[in-house]
């Protein structure tokens, strides 16, 4: 797939991943999970593709959670791609830490470390694979609440 310069706002053709690298910077949690609702939202807007609340809180949540792990414990940059595959938002984060994530199990008790089991508990679908320099994680968020409901239409 070939990338595409976004705006701030997360602007980007219908079809085309939103790519973008982070440098790590306290801000980028915030403009993370912007352009992932100024993606979703431009989509909808001039594309009509179908989106539910419910799928535009879980993605940015998702981003948020993932992006936290990456600049918490990786050093360097964090790459960001969001791309439409079927009825699902992929959300993608690359980070330079090779050491795959591990969910623990739950405690009430312990403060903060619930990132990756809340992203297993919303997102359809989670894989974390090791690259030649770090890691990529993967979840995939349904678009709708009713399943095969993904309907858009094409650009004119």
């Amino acid at each position: 797939m070939k990338s595409v310069t976004v705006g701030e706002d997360g602007t980007a053709p219908y079809g085309r991943p939103l790519r973008v690298a982070f440098d790590g910077d306290g801000t980028v949690i915030a403009r993370a999970r912007r352009l992932a609702a100024g993606f979703l939202t431009q989509l909808q807007t001039e594309y009509g593709l179908r989106v539910s609340q419910r799928a535009l809180d879980l993605t940015q949540l998702v981003v948020s959670e993932l992006v936290t792990n990456a600049r918490k414990y990786a050093p360097g940059p964090i790459l960001l791609n969001l791309r439409i595959t079927g009825g699902t938002i992929e959300v993608e984060v690359w980070d330079s830490d090779p050491v795959l994530p591990v969910a623990r199990a739950a405690d009430a008790g312990r403060v903060g470390q619930h990132g990756l089991e809340i992203v297993l508990a919303v997102a359809h679908s989670l894989e974390a694979h090791c690259e030649p320099v770090g890691k990529r994680i993967t979840a995939r968020i349904a678009l709708t609440d009713a399943p095969g409901a993904l309907t858009a239409h094409p650009p004119r």
